[in-house]
C-alpha cells in the first residue's frame, strides 16, 4: 500500500474531566503528546501525520516542533469525530487514529493495522490485546472487548465482560486506541454527530459505529501500550519511560 493513501491522525484535547491538560504534561522531559508523536514516527512517515486540536496551547505546541497540525472546532464530541472533521479536508482513503494519550504505543502495532487495511479494506479496524490481571478488568476507565469467532467486535464496555456467575476474573480483553477508518465511515459519522445511546452510557466512541451498523474487525496487538486517563496511569507511564531511559543510558 502507498503511503499516499492513509493520514495517521492524533487527536487532541486539554478539556479531559479525569486528568485536564493531560496531552501537554510532562513525561520524563516531553509532553505526552510529543511522545505519542515520536512513536507514530517510528512507523509512519512524520509528513503523513498530524495533530488534530481544538487547543491553541497544543497547536503553538505542535508549530514550535515542526509537528503538522490542524485546529478543528470546539464542538467535536470525540477525537473520532475530531478525525472525520480532519478529514474533511485532507482527503484519503483511509484514516489510522492513534489516541493522543497513548505515549507507550508500539510502532509495530501501528504498521500491523496498516497492513491489515489490504486484508480488510471493506472494514473499520480497532484493536486489542489480552488483560493479564484483575485490575485492569475490574478498572472503569478501561474498556473491555468482546468479539466472534471471526474477531468481529460484538460489544465493548468498561464494566468487566465477559462477566460469569462468580464476579470473579477469568478471561478477558482490552481496547488499544489504534483506528483504521475507511474514509466513507468518517462521512457517515458526520451525518451522525450526536452521540448513539450506548456510547453515550459507556463513553466509549467506537460504539457509535456499532449501533450504526458498520462491522467493526478487532486485530490482536502487543500489551505494551498504556491510554492514560488517571493520575495512576500517569505514574506508572513515567515509571516505565524511566527505567527504558535508563538502559539506554
Amino acid at each position: 500500500m502507498m503511503e499516499n493513501e492513509y493520514l495517521l491522525i492524533i487527536p487532541a484535547r486539554l478539556a479531559s474531566t479525569r486528568l485536564p491538560n493531560k496531552p501537554l504534561l510532562d513525561i520524563e522531559g516531553k509532553t505526552m503528546i510529543e511522545r505519542t508523536f515520536d512513536n507514530c514516527c517510528k512507523a509512519v512517515s512524520r509528513n503523513h501525520i498530524y495533530v488534530a486540536t481544538d487547543s491553541l496551547e497544543i497547536y503553538n505546541l505542535c508549530i514550535s516542533k515542526s509537528i503538522n497540525v490542524e485546529l478543528t472546532s470546539e464542538s467535536c464530541l470525540t477525537g473520532t469525530d475530531r478525525v472525520a472533521e480532519f478529514a474533511e479536508k485532507h482527503k484519503a482513503n483511509y484514516y489510522i487514529n492513534v489516541q493522543g494519550d497513548e505515549p507507550l504505543i508500539n510502532p509495530d502495532d501501528i504498521k500491523l493495522v496498516i497492513n491489515s487495511i489490504k486484508v480488510y479494506p471493506e472494514s473499520i479496524i480497532n484493536c486489542y490485546t489480552e488483560i493479564l490481571d484483575q485490575d485492569q478488568f475490574f478498572s472503569l476507565s478501561i474498556p473491555k472487548v468482546t468479539f466472534d469467532t471471526n474477531f468481529k467486535l460484538l460489544y465493548m464496555s468498561r464494566s468487566p465482560i465477559p462477566g460469569n456467575k462468580n464476579g470473579n476474573f477469568q478471561k478477558a480483553w482490552r481496547q488499544v486506541c489504534i483506528y483504521s477508518f475507511p474514509a466513507d465511515s468518517l462521512k457517515k459519522l458526520n451525518l451522525n454527530k450526536s452521540k448513539s445511546n450506548l456510547e453515550e452510557i459507556e463513553d466509549i466512541e467506537i460504539l457509535r459505529f456499532l449501533e450504526m451498523g458498520f462491522s467493526i474487525q478487532m486485530l490482536e496487538v502487543s500489551g505494551n501500550s498504556l491510554a492514560v486517563d488517571t493520575e495512576s496511569d500517569l505514574l506508572q507511564v513515567r515509571e516505565i519511560i524511566r527505567k527504558l531511559s535508563n538502559e539506554k543510558s
